[in-house]
């Protein structure tokens, strides 16, 4: 039995809930985000309280899916509400990063800058030359774009340099000895 499937969501107010068969639909001041929610599990809403149950009490799966469920739908009701974000450093002498409308532009070290295009729903904003903050209000999407600009240049463990999460730690290497 699945312990995170048990916690009621409440939804705080300002936020609209809607279900409609298979279907959950939250709306807020951040953006509106969809969830297609497995037949193996009943999602229901009472005065601002979701609650996600498996059809079958007994079924493991079914328990695992509708903590997984009570999960997303958290996520979803947090993303509209406060939103997410990921901060990333760039770490290396001439390393930079500018925000210019629905591009992000990185100076990595290559021989060519490196253009990234913003995907929608997603707020890029560089507030120090070697400091990138992504937000949005879907966790999956926020913490996606945050990969895929780190894996322009993921952190050495030489010298430490690329780009890398602000809570990352890298675990540093001895050079070679003579």
């Amino acid at each position: 039995m699945s312990r995170v499937a048990k916690n009621p969501i409440t939804v705080p107010s300002g936020i609209e809930v809607k279900i409609a068969g298979r279907k959950a639909t939250v709306k807020g001041s951040k953006g509106t985000l969809n969830l297609n929610i497995n037949s193996v599990i009943t999602v229901s809403e009472s005065d601002g309280v979701l609650t996600v149950v498996p059809n079958n009490q007994t079924d493991k799966k079914a328990w695992a899916m509708a903590g997984t469920t009570r999960a997303l739908l958290n996520n979803m009701v947090t993303g509209v509400s406060t939103g997410f974000q990921r901060k990333l450093q760039l770490i290396g002498v001439g390393y930079r990063a500018q925000a210019k409308g629905k591009t992000l532009n990185l100076s990595l070290g290559f021989s060519h800058p490196v253009d990234y295009p913003v995907p929608e729903g997603i707020t890029i904003e560089t507030p120090a030359a070697t400091e990138i903050i992504v937000s949005g209000c879907c966790k999956q999407r926020v913490g996606q774009v945050a990969a895929e600009i780190r894996a322009f240049r993921p952190p050495e463990p030489y010298k430490g340099k690329g780009v890398r999460y602000s809570d990352e730690v890298v675990v540093r290497k001895e050079a070679k000895k003579k």
